[in-house]
């Protein structure tokens, strides 16, 4: 069973380049920040901020989540969030679970027993894969790009183009939410061993390509 991960900051392509490439490879696909992001959006939905019930939260939780990289869900005590944990609220609270040392921990578990489940292999992506849930796989990748660029790609994610109000309304989000989870996970500079993968000057093929090569060059 072999394991890629990827991590990296917003905007650079992690899980379209994650997705496409379990595609290709015939591999389970794991988005894990989707998993903080549910938790974060149960703990919006249930009023709780303080970090012992946020633990409590995410041990008492029933946490779905799929890892077929074409029918991606996640669901939270049986209701599917897949929509919800993406609004703007949500991305802005994260921190609220991520930041709890111990909710970090049992998510971790959750995220290692999904890996250790996969049948052939799975590309796993977030902030912490390379450094923490999956330091001993097969391929570990760090997507970087360009500030500029990485703003860019999610003002027309969220907004649909990247005029200068979008650009304007995406910097901070952008940029704060990388200020806040590199308080508590390193995915800005690779570790030993980890292959950086800027995306800013090349296509979305040609970065699904490298990590391919990667994967057939550690076979």
């Amino acid at each position: 069973m072999s394991v890629v991960a990827i991590d990296g900051p917003s905007g650079v392509g992690k899980s379209s380049t994650a997705k496409e490439s379990a595609r290709r490879l015939g591999y389970r696909y794991l988005d894990t920040g989707a998993m903080y992001r549910a938790m974060a959006w149960l703990c919006l939905n249930r009023g709780v901020s303080d970090p012992v019930d946020v633990l409590e939260q995410v041990r008492g939780v029933d946490l779905e989540i799929s890892t077929d990289p074409d029918e991606f869900f996640v669901s939270v005590d049986g209701m599917d969030v897949s929509d919800e944990i993406r609004e703007p609220e949500v991305s802005e609270n994260v921190q609220t679970v991520s930041a709890v040392v111990d909710a970090r921990e049992e998510l971790i578990d959750m995220q290692r027993t999904i890996i250790a489940a996969a049948p052939a292999g799975i590309v796993v992506e977030g902030r912490d894969i390379t450094t923490v849930v999956a330091t001993d796989a097969e391929v570990r990748i760090l997507m970087t790009a360009r500030d500029d660029v990485r703003v860019a790609r999610r003002a027309k994610e969220l907004h649909g183009n990247a005029d200068a109000e979008a650009l304007a309304a995406t910097q901070s989000q952008v940029t704060g939410r990388d200020a806040k989870d590199s308080a508590t996970t390193s995915f800005l500079e690779a570790s030993d061993g980890v292959y950086t993968l800027d995306t800013s000057d090349i296509d979305f093929d040609q970065v699904v390509e490298t990590v391919l090569k990667l994967v057939k060059d550690s076979q």
